[in-house]
């Protein structure tokens, strides 16, 4: 008697599961598809995964404007006006970001000159 409850109980996990997974298996694949897409993206994304310095280097002034730290004048006067222009403060973008370009291309400057 107990061995036909087991397999009637059995029989209707699997039932279960089996609907479930019919109903919910191609969601939960396109799930772990875009999610494995987003990590290997994380792991070849062009940006810098790290925050702001205190006191701002050559280096990071370079990752910020987008040039090589031995760029010409040139180069970083068009590096400085398109970021610029895309992140003016009068336009929505932040004060925050926009000084921290300022402050990139005061570095340059100093260096340059």
């Amino acid at each position: 008697m107990s061995t036909t409850v087991f397999v009637g109980l059995g029989l209707a996990a699997f039932g279960f599961g089996g609907r479930y997974l019919a109903r919910y298996g191609k969601l939960i694949a396109e799930n772990l598809t875009k999610t494995s897409g987003i990590i290997a993206e994380g792991l070849s994304s062009k940006y810098y995964k790290g925050g702001f310095d205190t006191k701002m280097n050559r280096r990071e002034a370079a990752l910020i404007l987008g040039v090589s730290p031995t760029t010409n004048k040139i180069r970083l006067r068009d590096a400085y006006k398109r970021l610029i222009i895309l992140n003016h403060p009068d336009r929505g973008g932040s004060p925050y970001i926009a000084a921290k370009i300022n402050e990139a291309k005061e570095i340059f400057e100093k260096g340059i000159k």
